[in-house]
């Protein structure tokens, strides 16, 4: 089945740097685009970043855009977020999503279990 794992999330300073990684399986990693989406405490889901297959469409919300780096490695099938210049209003559970119908964050097939980023400022 389709299996999504984040990891990489911990609490840094503002201006720090983080990067998460997602690792997937049960599916063609290699055929789909995949996302990064977030939830800050009492807030909705938000699309942050995707990437298609090529690497050559990366899409970032004005929020982390010039800040936020979006990679993967199809051959190891896996999704990075490097996070430079983070802020507080960043402290969020981050998730790696695929199949965000409409890229409607809410509308994600599917998505893994969340990694906690803190910023402090």
């Amino acid at each position: 089945q389709v299996q999504l794992v984040e990891s990489g999330g911990g609490l840094v300073q503002s201006g720090g740097s983080l990067r998460l990684s997602c690792r997937a399986s049960g599916f063609a990693f290699n055929t789909v685009r995949m996302y990064w989406v977030r939830q800050a405490p009492g807030r909705q889901l938000e699309l942050i970043s995707s990437l298609d297959i090529s690497s050559k469409q990366p899409y970032y919300a004005p929020s982390v855009k010039g800040r936020f780096t979006i990679t993967r490695d199809n051959p190891r099938n896996t999704l990075s977020l490097q996070m430079d210049k983070l802020r507080p209003n960043d402290t969020a559970v981050y998730f790696c999503a695929r199949a965000c119908a409409g890229n409607i964050p809410a509308r994600c097939g599917y998505r893994g279990q969340g990694t906690q980023v803190t910023v402090s400022s």
